[in-house]
């Protein structure tokens, strides 16, 4: 007699066994809210709710469900790879039992396999580890007036984060799946196929016809080496974000030669939002999550400390404006001694000195935990100067008070 519960239970394990690996993640993902998944800006439905959604099916042992819903998964992105593996395990899953994930060694490089059965885990697990709704990344303490976005990469989940400025602060808009550098982050020197670790700004649009079909939908420059890399001595260039070529939907978590990779669809939903010389991109290890009274008494601290400088420079007292400045201090010409010898200079030229500083940027740094990044439009006046200009300032803590260890214009 047949016995198709058996039969049903049989397939269900040898259709399990794909996921070999992926189990875990799935087990802490499903099932999983519709309110806890990530979107699109535009609200449709994003590659990782898809896949999500293929696993319950095969959690719940409808098979045929799974493949309906993978093959819409291929209609809306006809490259994804990764669907088109899943398709063909759940295909042969019908006629034979499978052992692991990806049953085609025989036509597919088992490293290729590798690299999407990678990609699997970095989609999951931005579904099993979703950030309270409350949080936002520690490095955005306060986004200035006209920057209407800010990104925070976090390589680890390998994920771009975008938050709107919300009366400075930042608020979560959308998140998406990124491909980092080969090597992994922390870029020191050209071609060594690592994306670098900071605070960057997006400088340029490259759009798709000025590109070869490599780069995509488009690409956007960031300012990698910043001035903190090279005062490190790092070198390089070219980090771009940038899409992927036109018969690729997504590529593995490492396999870049340094920059943030999105899916075509992703970076033209992203690609409204950017402004250059505005938007600023933190690439960080693994982003800290902070309510945002955390980061309101951190913009609180640093605003006083930041005020201070101010009215120290401002009552022409040279001796405590330079107590705000570490020994270390390097402008982009001057180290210490010829800074604050210059400064003495233009002191004893001054009757008077007024200064008045707005828009201000905070962001705490990802590599220099003890770092914070001020930028600000600065109006200098006194007796014989008036001008006008953005600052870039590198506060960092030396036993125990801040000083000013970088300044330069922005």
């Amino acid at each position: 007699m047949a016995d198709p519960e058996g039969k049903g239970r049989k397939l269900r394990q040898a259709v399990a066994a794909i996921f070999v690996g992926l189990a875990s993640v799935i087990a802490a993902v499903l099932p999983v809210p519709a309110q806890a998944l990530g979107r699109g800006i535009a609200g449709g439905l994003s590659p990782e709710q898809g896949l999500s959604k293929v696993f319950q099916a095969i959690e719940e042992n409808r098979t045929d469900l799974a493949l309906q819903r993978v093959d819409a998964l291929l209609g809306a992105n006809p490259n994804f790879r990764l669907a088109h593996l899943i398709r063909g395990d759940l295909l042969l899953a019908r006629l034979q039992p499978i052992h692991t994930f990806g049953n085609v060694l025989k036509t597919v490089p088992p490293e290729r396999v590798e690299e999407l059965r990678s990609e699997a885990l970095a989609r999951l697990r931005a579904l099993r580890d979703r950030p309270a709704a409350t949080k936002v990344p520690s490095n955005l303490v306060q986004l200035r007036p006209d920057q209407t976005h800010a990104l925070v990469v976090d390589s680890k989940r390998s994920r771009v984060f975008i938050f709107e400025n919300f009366g400075g602060k930042a608020r979560y808009v959308s998140d998406f799946y990124v491909t980092l550098g080969k090597q992994g982050v922390g870029k020191t020197r050209e071609g060594d196929q690592k994306t670098p670790v900071g605070v960057y700004w997006v400088t340029a649009n490259l759009p798709r016809q000025k590109l070869t079909d490599f780069y995509g939908a488009g690409a956007f420059p960031i300012s990698y080496p910043n001035p903190w890399d090279r005062r490190l001595g790092r070198n390089g260039s070219g980090i771009w974000l940038h899409g992927t070529p036109s018969n690729t939907y997504s590529r593995p978590p490492r396999a870049s030669d340094g920059c943030i990779v999105l899916a075509n669809s992703d970076l033209q939903t992203l690609s409204p939002y950017l402004q250059i010389g505005l938007t600023s991109v933190v690439i960080t290890n693994e982003i800290e999550w902070h309510t945002q009274d955390e980061i309101e008494t951190d913009r609180e601290k640093i605003a006083r400390i930041l005020e201070t400088w101010r009215k120290d420079w401002e009552s022409g007292n040279l001796n405590r404006y330079f107590s705000h400045y570490s020994r270390s201090f390097k402008s982009p010409d001057q180290d210490y001694s010829t800074w604050t010898a210059h400064k003495r200079r233009i002191g004893s030229t001054k009757a008077w000195t007024r200064i008045q500083l707005s828009g201000l940027s905070i962001i705490w740094h990802p590599e220099q935990k003890n770092m914070v990044e001020t930028v600000f439009e600065q109006r200098y006046s006194s007796n014989n100067l008036s001008n006008t200009m953005r600052k870039r300032q590198y506060w960092i803590q030396e036993q125990g008070s801040w000083k000013i260890i970088y300044e330069g214009a922005a």
